[in-house]
């Protein structure tokens, strides 16, 4: 490989943190693989979608403003990357596991021959092999991936899997140009955006997760208050979410999001392998639990046993406290 190059998605310019996850983690693959990276930015607003890239220890952020990108579909950010990426070389390139990444890394994929790696949760480089490690079978199996008669390498990134670094790097702006002479049938007339939701836990910097011991969706308002009155988002466990008493876009683990928090309040939640791979990079864990025996006691940095259904409350009550003579 001759580069390590990242896809950094944006909206008008806002970066979600996968973005600077992937750039950290695609700077230090290219220093054990002693090549350059580098970022792509594409549309409008890339130009200010770079400038927090600088932040990173990427060595170039290449930038293009091309109206193309926005007014059509997928198609002209696949020629871009495409292009980009033969300029640069046989390289590995690095794509959040969104709808648009997964859609362009899979069209790369096939216009250049390369081997794709999909839902990525570690990458390692040893002897200047790179493999990267996703879960298959519903968690149950961790697949050690690398490439195989392959100038070029795809991986699909899930998020909160690389911990981003503020390590400035080289930082250089480049303008990458369009392919000349390309033309789009399908032109987008209209971008209507849904109105925001909640705080979703890829992106929140504090998560109240609750699990089986909450015995039924009713008891999920508690869960949701303390979230609430701390400003971070609800999580749930899969068991929680195979009860139907919570979406699956909630769900912490293995088969679920990947969240990195500052800090991880996991209520009623006995802490299974499948759970605690979601969330192991946590800053600060607290559990709060009946068992005094539950698994998650073991990797939490303050267990609490006793009834959540009083603790609970009673938290929730002091944090609004705290918060209102703040």
């Amino acid at each position: 490989m001759k580069s390590v190059l990242v896809f950094v998605e944006h909206e008008d310019g806002a970066i979600r943190r996968i973005g600077l996850e992937m750039c950290t983690r695609g700077a230090d693959i290219a220093k054990e693989l002693g090549v350059p990276s580098a970022a792509v930015v594409l549309g409008k607003g890339a130009s200010k979608a770079a400038e927090p890239l600088k932040s990173t220890p990427i060595d170039a952020i290449w930038v293009s403003e091309d109206n193309l990108v926005d007014a059509h579909l997928n198609d002209p950010a696949v020629d871009a990357v495409e292009a980009l990426l033969k300029q640069l070389g046989p390289s590995v390139a690095l794509f959040p596991l969104t709808n648009l990444g997964k859609d362009i890394a899979a069209r790369i994929g096939v216009r250049l021959s390369a081997g794709v790696i999909t839902d990525v949760t570690d990458i390692a480089v040893k002897d200047g092999v790179i493999s990267a490690q996703s879960p298959k079978f519903g968690g149950s199996v961790i697949a050690t991936k690398a490439f195989k008669n392959s100038d070029y390498g795809v991986l699909t990134c899930r998020a909160n899997s690389f911990i981003a670094r503020q390590e400035p790097g080289k930082g250089e702006i480049k303008q990458l140009q369009s392919p000349a002479g390309k033309s789009y049938a399908v032109t987008v007339e209209e971008k209507v955006s849904q109105e925001a939701g909640k705080l979703g836990v890829e992106e929140a910097g504090i998560v109240v997760s609750g699990g089986r011991g909450l015995g039924g969706p009713e008891h999920f308002d508690i869960i949701e208050a303390l979230a609430e009155a701390l400003g971070g988002a609800v999580g749930a466990s899969r068991a929680a979410v195979d009860a139907g008493w919570i979406p699956h876009s909630h769900q912490v683990g293995q088969t679920g999001k990947t969240v990195s928090p500052q800090l991880y309040i996991a209520v009623g939640i006995s802490g299974a392998i499948q759970h605690k791979v979601g969330m192991r990079s946590a800053g600060t864990i607290v559990a709060i639990n009946k068992d005094p025996n539950a698994p998650i006691f073991e990797f939490s940095d303050l267990g609490v046993v006793g009834d959540l259904f009083q603790i609970v409350p009673e938290l929730t009550t002091l944090v609004k406290e705290r918060r209102a003579n703040a």
